[in-house]
């Protein structure tokens, strides 16, 4: 069975139970209106375990599972996820809900990295069998628009289940994979559900250039910040709303309850799981949004060490790119000279110098305004500084515009001031779909 596409729905909810199911329409409207809901199972087998803290954060799937999963009653469900999918006790909800017969789950599907997280960026673990549950595992990597429908109708589900840990950056990919698998499923005539995770690096604000057009891709498909400071769940709002409303998918989000704005990760009391091989931590998540952007030069960006993201240098660097970033004054972050010989990735087993970030106010902290810093100062310091040749950096920031502003020596306020108008835009875009407070 499938959802009326008049009928797209969103499960609102207040801190304790489930809260009203309240009509969530293809456009801003969705978040706000509320009717009574229906009666649903308590839970009778396999309860998701709660913390003893009765203010910590509550997942979107744990609020699923605590109203006896009535949102996935009658239909044939198909589960996007990766390791990061987990309940308060760290199960993983892939063998909750197949263990639970009130579940008719048929599915898995993986994303970047995989669904068992065992791939490096860029790649993922094909399709195969879960050893643990005897599912059929499909492989959504590379996969969009019809090719991906005919896989989501070839798997014969009703309902694409979407519960994977972001980590606020707009080129990280699952949240692509979200809006691809809300594309398809569109397509295909199957409705999906979003169980939500904290942003966790917080959501008070958008930062960065926010994406244009032409330089679309798979670490961007459409206009958002770069820091966007949402969840997936009010994302997947924002995509149905104002980039597949022309075709909206039939649309449930379910809620986290106790999550705040300002809440990093290490606040939520919930177990972390890294999201892929290169986010090791909370930490590292806090600082990708910048750093990652010098996949886009030859600098290392600290692949191949145990703080990837943190730390940053090449063959030749030294202290005076802390220096000259220290001095910057950048609020909420200090840069000290580091020094680490990478194990794969770019300089592989071979000595680099460079900076390493030491965030010591989170709430200060711009980790994009941190991030051109880095880019401004590291080409003042090393002779050596390039983008690499393919221009991937463009499709990191967006544009040409932060490429072609640091090469012409401009400095962090002028390049920031370039995106403010297009940040301010998105911004009154962005609030009409936040779901928290």
């Amino acid at each position: 069975m499938t959802l009326s596409r008049r009928g797209l729905l969103g499960l609102a909810g207040t801190s304790g139970a489930l809260g009203s199911i309240g009509a969530a329409s293809a456009g801003p409207a969705a978040a706000g209106t509320g009717a009574a809901a229906p009666a649903i199972a308590p839970v009778t087998a396999a309860p998701v375990a709660t913390a003893p803290d009765a203010g910590r954060v509550r997942t979107g799937f744990e609020r699923l599972a605590a109203d006896g999963y009535g949102a996935l009653a009658g239909q044939r469900i198909g589960v996007v996820t990766n390791p990061t999918g987990i309940t308060a006790d760290a199960r993983h909800l892939v063998d909750v809900l197949h263990a639970d017969e009130r579940v008719d789950l048929v599915a898995v599907f993986g994303p970047e990295h995989g669904f068992r997280g065992t791939a490096q960026a860029g790649g993922s673990e094909g399709a195969g069998r879960d050893p643990a549950t005897g599912l059929p595992v499909h492989d959504t990597y590379g996969k969009s628009g019809q090719q991906l429908a005919d896989v989501f109708t070839a798997a014969g589900i009703d309902t694409v289940v979407f519960d994977i840990q972001d980590v606020g950056a707009r080129f990280y990919t699952y949240i692509w994979t979200l809006y691809d698998c809300m594309r398809a499923a569109a397509l295909a005539g199957k409705a999906v559900v979003v169980l939500d995770r904290p942003n966790p690096v917080g959501g008070r604000r958008a930062a960065g250039p926010v994406l244009e057009r032409p330089y679309a891709s798979f670490v961007g498909r459409e206009p958002i910040a770069l820091a966007h400071g949402m969840t997936a769940a009010e994302l997947a709002l924002l995509f149905n709303g104002e980039f597949l409303a022309a075709n909206p998918v039939a649309l449930r989000t379910v809620r986290m309850t106790g999550w705040r704005r300002e809440l990093h990760f290490g606040a939520t009391g919930l177990p972390w799981v890294p999201p892929s091989p290169n986010v090791p931590t909370p930490d590292t998540a806090l600082a990708y949004a910048g750093t990652c952007l010098f996949e886009g030069t030859n600098l290392s960006e600290g692949r191949g060490t145990t703080t990837p993201f943190e730390v940053l240098g090449a063959e030749g660097l030294d202290r005076r790119w802390a220096e000259a970033a220290n001095a910057l004054e950048l609020p909420g972050v200090w840069f000290r000279e580091a020094y680490f010989t990478p194990a794969f990735s770019k300089f592989t087993g071979k000595p680099c110098g460079g900076v390493r970030l030491l965030v010591h106010d989170r709430a200060a902290f711009d980790p994009v305004r941190a991030g051109i810093g880095l880019l401004v100062t590291a080409r003042r310091v090393w002779s050596g500084f390039a983008w690499r040749a393919d221009h991937w950096i463009d499709r990191l920031t967006g544009s040409d515009r932060v490429r072609t502003l640091v090469d012409a020596g401009a400095g962090v306020e002028e390049i920031a001031g370039d995106w403010a108008a297009g940040l301010e835009r998105f911004a009154a875009v962005r609030e009409r779909y936040l779901l928290y407070p």
